[in-house]
């Protein structure tokens, strides 16, 4: 795995000094969903091109160890937009599509924060942070919708693609919705005659493998029940041309204001639906195929910028939510692909997972003209995005955040990181210090239907990633004091969360 491009050193000297513009800029969060450190190209893997997300490698700063805060979607987007550990809040966990809003709207949050500066704010795609107050209507406006958190427009993805109910939510509201076909959700019962992967096998146009028995739409099981809102369900295979549609939309209307926009992908998730321009485009089966239909997403985001000529003033974000997984309830070929590719770049663990894959994902600051090639290996989290762009907008936040002002590091000005991080994976948590790894000893599964290692070990684990990035040599023994320091370090951090006899949520 090729880690470096060029020298960082002499890019750094080369950058000029940033100067706050009387017009505040643009700024753009594209976040994948379950893109996997090895799936971008720009890291040196072979398998699958993504030029336009290389493009923002090459041409920003590439990190090499930049993290989420969890190793599962919703705790890493509650991380992402409030600038807190989301193992502080024990809500903060794989939730299902009628969950209620996790985020409380009196709550500080990223898009408050831009709001608060003059900024039109909106959330395109993958949201996965609830809706409501619970047991939802989805037949009425929904309160508290995704708005209620910062953002003026919204177009979401309840939860997940793969969960119900299968149909978008704009400004609270269904799109779509016939009134005389009314949508009902249940995670718990079926409605009675509706056929689901158990009743109605011949129904299915694509077979599941785990968890993903229950309600078919487009031929495809989902997790949980939906009846009615037949004209409002999404087509699978149009999702990425109708959620870039919204985005480009936005910027259209915004194009005079200053603006913050989170664009959620819902590549590489399952279910794999590329649209027919890029079905068959990649030898991996879907899974490669919808990283390519992502990349060339985030290409006419960045052709709609230049065309409304604003990239020279507009700082584009991107990463991903989790680390990568193959087999995530469907058969799709993607287990199949793994001798071709390794979504994990080398790294040990993946989706759901302690080990470093869990967590480490591609991310990548871009800003024409205003930040130059470097390419960083220090340690880095997406948490401190809150408070490094309050610096950038000069904005403040509340005391008490976890999240540390990096401004510097992120435009290119600096190469140091952070010093250490708490990450999170299904309830479980584990230790960065530097470049060693600590994961403490948990009980349970040592995998899960997905094949991924649950990173769970008998006795405190560590590894120096500097030497061993794949973590398969495990150090404790070599170093007593170094794993002593790190324990107290950790245990002083987690007091009141970590327990071993914490046991792995379900992916209900």
């Amino acid at each position: 795995m090729n880690k470096t491009f060029f020298s960082p050193l002499t890019a750094l000297l080369a950058l000029p000094a940033y100067s706050q513009h009387a017009v505040k800029p643009n700024v753009v969060i594209i976040l994948a969903d379950d893109l996997g450190y090895g799936d971008v190209s720009a890291y040196g893997q072979t398998s699958i091109h993504t030029p336009n997300i290389d493009r923002l490698a090459r041409s920003g700063v590439c990190f090499t160890d930049g993290h989420a805060t969890s190793a599962t979607s919703t705790p890493s987007r509650y991380g992402l937009f409030t600038g807190m550990y989301p193992w502080k809040n024990k809500d903060a966990k794989i939730l299902p599509g009628d969950a209620p809003l996790l985020i409380s709207p009196s709550q500080f949050t990223l898009p408050k924060m831009f709001q608060q500066a003059g900024y039109t704010t909106a959330a395109i795609g993958k949201w996965h942070l609830g809706m409501g107050y619970g047991k939802i209507d989805w037949n009425k406006p929904i309160i508290p919708a995704g708005n209620a958190i910062g953002f003026d427009y919204t177009n979401l993805i309840a939860a997940t693609v793969d969960r119900v109910p299968t149909v978008y939510v704009e400004n609270g509201k269904v799109v779509g919705l016939d009134p005389e076909d009314p949508i009902y959700v249940d995670y718990e019962h079926n409605f009675p005659g509706e056929p689901t992967a158990l009743t109605n096998p011949e129904m299915m146009k694509m077979q599941w493998c785990h968890g993903h028995q229950n309600t078919i739409v487009n031929g495809i099981p989902r997790i949980g029940y939906m009846k009615g809102g037949q004209k409002a369900r999404w087509k699978d295979d149009e999702m990425a041309q109708y959620l870039l549609d919204r985005v480009c939309g936005f910027i259209d209307t915004t194009a005079n204001k200053p603006f913050f926009l989170y664009y959620g992908l819902h590549e590489p998730h399952v279910p794999r639906t590329p649209d027919t321009r890029f079905a068959g485009k990649t030898k991996l089966g879907a899974r490669g195929d919808v990283i390519v239909e992502a990349d060339w997403c985030v290409g006419q985001l960045m052709k709609k910028l230049e065309e409304k000529n604003l990239l020279d003033n507009t700082l584009i974000i991107f990463s991903s939510d989790n680390g990568p997984v193959l087999d995530d309830g469907y058969k799709d070929g993607a287990r199949e692909s793994k001798p071709l590719h390794d979504p994990n770049g080398g790294l040990r663990g993946g989706k759901y997972s302690l080990f470093d894959s869990g967590t480490r994902v591609p991310l990548f600051f871009y800003w024409k003209n205003h930040i130059r090639p470097v390419v960083n290996h220090n340690l880095v989290s997406q948490q401190d995005i809150v408070a490094s762009l309050a610096k950038l907008i000069g904005e403040k936040i509340p005391q008490g955040l976890d999240s540390e002002e990096m401004l510097d590091v992120f435009l290119g000005k600096k190469l140091k990181g952070r010093h250490d991080m708490v990450v999170e994976a299904s309830g479980r948590l584990a230790y960065r210090s530097g470049h060693y790894a600590l994961i403490p000893p948990y009980k349970g599964p040592r995998t899960n239907e997905t094949d991924n290692e649950l990173g769970v070990v008998d006795d405190f684990a560590l590894y120096d990633l500097s030497a061993d990035p794949s973590q398969m040599v495990e150090i404790s023994t070599q170093h007593p004091r170094l794993l002593k320091k790190l324990k107290r370090e950790f245990l002083q951090q987690t007091k009141g969360y970590y327990s071993p006899d914490t046991k792995q949520e379900t992916l209900k």
